[in-house]
């Protein structure tokens, strides 16, 4: 399995989210995909693996299967609880 990180996600999200104070790096993001604390599918039907940032948010990483290659099409942080799968029971 190979895994793609975008020009979007290198030079646009990762930058802005540091500027904002959140310290995304592409490890953490292949980690995300590889061993999700929740997954989940957009409205328009891609993927999504999330993971925690700090005990309030989440790391939702958006990208689509190709074969044996997965290509992230977007990263952004959210609340926990935001998401379905991640509001607590």
């Amino acid at each position: 399995m190979k895994i793609i990180v975008t020009l979007h996600v290198l030079e646009d999200k990762i930058p802005r989210l540091k500027v904002l104070g959140w310290n995304v790096t592409q490890i953490k993001i292949k980690q995300t995909i590889i061993k999700p604390k929740w997954r989940g599918i957009t409205r328009f039907g891609q993927e999504t693996a999330m993971s925690l940032l700090d005990e309030g948010h989440i790391l939702r990483v958006i990208f689509e299967r190709e074969g044996d290659i997965i290509r992230v099409i977007t990263i952004h942080p959210a609340r926990r609880g935001t998401y379905e799968s991640t509001k607590e029971n």
